[in-house]
């Protein structure tokens, strides 16, 4: 004998349950129901950190300012291009050399006196270069208003073809792709 199902009281079929609401659900998890939360890290296991103070938010946005970066850059390359200059003419055998007398061994003075100019000249060199990506990269972020991998792209062609165009067009063009494509393999590596 197969089983009935019961019946209601009043003898017909039993009422369908009601439908879920997912609209209600959906207000509560993103309409005008939603209570926002405030993130906390600790709650998710993170190290808790105190709000910050308005000298740190002052401080903050100063070390951010294209200013900043421009005077980091610029110096960074001063001392980047300098022990560079001195590296490179530390291993150059001409350091010294006197053409008109081509026997004479140069003394240590004169060495170390061609080794500090080529070291000043190259750190002036890197600074500049340093300063204008700098600059332009911070300009082209601000035009953009994103931070991503094109901003150091544009602004390394850019610079790149300021400092080629001085040779020529040609040179400006190989000068834009090939501080672009540095700028990219940088930033690849970097991020």
């Amino acid at each position: 004998m197969a089983a009935v199902p019961p019946s209601s009281a009043s003898g017909g079929p039993e009422p369908p349950p009601p439908p879920l609401q997912y609209s209600l659900l959906l207000q509560h998890l993103v309409g005008e129901q939603r209570r926002p939360r405030a993130w906390d890290p600790a709650a998710l296991g993170g190290i808790p950190s105190p709000p910050k103070s308005e000298e740190q938010k002052m401080v903050e946005r100063a070390m951010e300012s294209c200013a900043f970066k421009a005077a980091l850059a610029c110096v960074g390359g001063f001392v980047l291009g300098g022990a560079f200059g001195v590296f490179t003419a530390g291993i150059d055998t001409n350091v010294g050399f006197d053409p008109k007398d081509p026997y004479r061994t140069p003394t240590a003075k004169e060495v170390l006196k061609d080794m500090g100019q080529r070291g000043i000249s190259y750190a002036k060199n890197f600074a500049i270069v340093g300063a204008m990506f700098s600059c332009t990269e911070c300009v082209v972020e601000s035009y953009r208003g994103k931070s991503d991998w094109k901003n150091s792209v544009i602004s390394g062609c850019i610079t790149g073809g300021a400092i080629g165009f001085r040779a020529g067009l040609k040179a400006g063009v190989i000068g834009c792709g090939g501080f672009a494509a540095f700028s990219a393999a940088i930033d690849y590596y970097l991020r």
